[in-house]
């Protein structure tokens, strides 16, 4: 999706994250999680939008850089961090302008899939990243396709568009849906050894009126919309 669409709709999809299910209850606390203790860590969001996850991230003690290529998105960012936060106008389809080695982390929420080609922007994040530092990482669940276009074609990669409404403005997003098999085929071609895998639940503190249904009668523990994944850049593994 092109940075200007963003901008279009930067300030409702903003004020949609800070309390949706999806965002506020879901996705970022389940990246939390996955990062740990990052005290002492130098992180890179990477796709950092208006900043939540950043000052979420320096809130336990990591000192945070961000870009995206959104500018209106780096605006919100910088409202919410200070005209001192270390934010860059960028694409991660395109080279990054930081040193080699110089993040001990890096975080991507919701980021990859908007992107055909996966392979340059995971060996430029892989260059930037200290040896043995991490990449944390959410993007759509490739099975969730299967439920909203069961006529498509599971296993290729292909270009899909959806209808969204972000505070009460409404917008259209494409995505690239990738299946799993060519998600961690690209994580080892460039380089990585997958550490995690995670399909997690709602966060413990979701209020009651934001959970699905059949997650409140006990039905069901969790629901499919993302999938997560820590990549290592040490040794040997998967």
């Amino acid at each position: 999706m092109k940075a200007d669409l963003y901008d279009s709709f930067a300030e409702s999809y903003s004020a949609e994250n800070e309390s949706s299910l999806l965002n506020a209850y879901y996705e970022r606390p389940a990246m939390i999680a996955l990062a740990g203790d990052v005290e002492g860590h130098r992180i890179l969001d990477a796709g950092c939008g208006s900043g939540p996850l950043s000052a979420a991230l320096a809130a336990k003690g990591a000192t945070v850089t961000g870009f995206d290529s959104s500018a209106a998105m780096l605006d919100l960012a910088r409202q919410r961090l200070g005209p001192t936060a270390g934010l860059r106008l960028a694409d991660l389809s395109k080279p990054l302008p930081f040193a080699d080695d110089s993040f001990d982390d890096v975080v991507s929420s919701l980021v990859l899939h908007y992107l055909e080609d996966w392979s340059a922007p995971l060996a430029e994040l892989r260059r930037v990243l200290k040896p043995g530092g991490r990449l944390i990482l959410s993007v759509n669940h490739p099975t969730v396709s299967v439920i909203t276009q069961p006529d498509e074609d599971y296993f290729a990669i292909r270009q899909y568009s959806e209808d969204y409404e972000f505070n009460g403005q409404p917008a259209v997003l494409t995505f690239w849906h990738r299946p799993l098999h060519a998600m961690i085929n690209a994580f080892t071609s460039a380089g990585y050894r997958i550490v995690t895998v995670s399909e997690p639940p709602p966060s413990p503190g979701t209020p009651h009126e934001l959970l699905p249904p059949r997650i409140l009668t006990g039905e069901k523990t969790a629901f499919l919309s993302f999938i997560f994944f820590v990549l290592g850049t040490d040794g040997e593994g998967v």
